[in-house]
């Protein structure tokens, strides 16, 4: 498959079966974000893997927006360690940064045959302590992974997309 179609084929998954992702499976993840670029390499980000009974029943007791997948990442910031550009002081690469990874991941499990989503609405606060992440390190977003149930399909707006000419200016 080539990347535009991997890239198109991708889509955020609801329905995740209980399977488990395989370990070998959740590595290539993870190396999909160890390679991930960052802003003068600075690697502001952290990943914390929920995968044991425990920690899903846990990020499941905060937040509906895992879909019950058998496989989640905490994915956070760590501002202090972001690029900051000398011209635009009042901005951080950080979360950029950690956008670009969680790219990655989710490019890399569909590569794998392994659906995902990227989900940013829910209790930070409460992750944060729930899970002990340290102070200086933010949870901007929960990608959890996993197979399809057979009835799960991408959502309608899926395919929507503006016309380039929308959206693209050439100067």
């Amino acid at each position: 498959m080539d990347f535009l179609e991997l890239a198109g084929s991708r889509y955020s998954c609801r329905r995740y079966s209980d399977k488990p992702v395989e370990r070998e499976k959740s590595d290539k993840i993870l190396a999909a974000a160890g390679i991930a670029p960052t802003a003068h390499n600075y690697q502001p980000f952290r990943l914390y893997v929920l995968r044991s009974p425990e920690a899903l029943a846990k990020i499941r007791g905060i937040t509906k927006m895992t879909f019950d997948a058998p496989l989640v990442f905490i994915v956070c910031t760590v501002a202090e360690e972001g690029w900051v550009n000398e011209f635009t002081p009042d901005f951080n690469a950080a979360e950029l940064d950690s956008g670009i990874v969680i790219s990655h991941m989710m490019l890399e499990a569909k590569n794998e045959g392994v659906e995902s989503i990227c989900a940013c609405w829910f209790d930070n606060a409460k992750v944060k302590e729930a899970f002990s992440i340290p102070d200086g390190q933010f949870p901007v977003a929960l990608v959890s992974f996993g197979y399809p149930t057979e009835e799960t399909r991408p959502a309608k707006l899926h395919t929507i997309r503006r016309d380039m000419g929308e959206v693209v200016k050439e100067l």
